[in-house]
C-alpha cells in the first residue's frame, strides 16, 4: 500500500490525535450543544489534518504554504471554541488544559512548515 507524503508528517498525526481528543472532549457536552459548538469543534478539528493533507499535494510552495495557514487558522478556531467551552463550563479546566497544550503543538508544528514551504 502507498504511503502519502501527509502520512509521513508528524504533524498531520498530532492533527489527527488532536481531532480524536476533540471529539472524546465534546462527548461531554451537553446534548444542546450537539449542532452547536460540538459539530463546530469537531469539523475544524478534522479541517487542520485535512488541510495539511490537501495542502501536501499542491504543486508550488506558495499553494502549500497557503493551505498550511488555513490548517493553522482551524487550529486557532478550535482554540477559541475551546476557551469558550470552559468559560461556560462545558470542558473542565484539565479537558481545557489537555486541548490547548495539544494546540499549540500542532500551531507550532504548522508554522515551521509553512516557513519552510514559504523560505524553498
Amino acid at each position: 500500500m502507498h504511503i502519502y507524503s501527509f502520512e509521513k508528517l508528524d504533524v498531520w498525526k498530532e492533527a489527527i490525535s488532536l481531532a480524536i481528543k476533540t471529539y472524546k472532549v465534546t462527548d461531554l457536552l451537553p446534548s444542546e450543544e450537539k449542532f452547536g459548538l460540538t459539530s463546530q469543534m469537531r469539523r475544524c478539528s478534522i479541517s487542520v489534518s485535512s488541510n495539511l493533507a490537501e495542502g501536501t499535494s499542491r504543486l508550488t510552495q506558495k499553494d502549500k504554504a497557503h493551505f498550511m495557514t488555513i490548517a493553522y487558522s482551524s487550529a486557532i478556531e478550535l482554540l477559541n471554541q475551546t476557551i469558550i467551552s470552559k468559560e461556560l463550563k462545558f470542558i473542565s479546566e484539565n479537558n481545557y488544559i489537555n486541548l490547548r497544550k495539544d494546540i499549540e503543538s500542532v500551531t507550532n508544528k504548522i508554522n515551521s512548515l509553512r516557513n519552510h514551504f514559504l523560505n524553498s
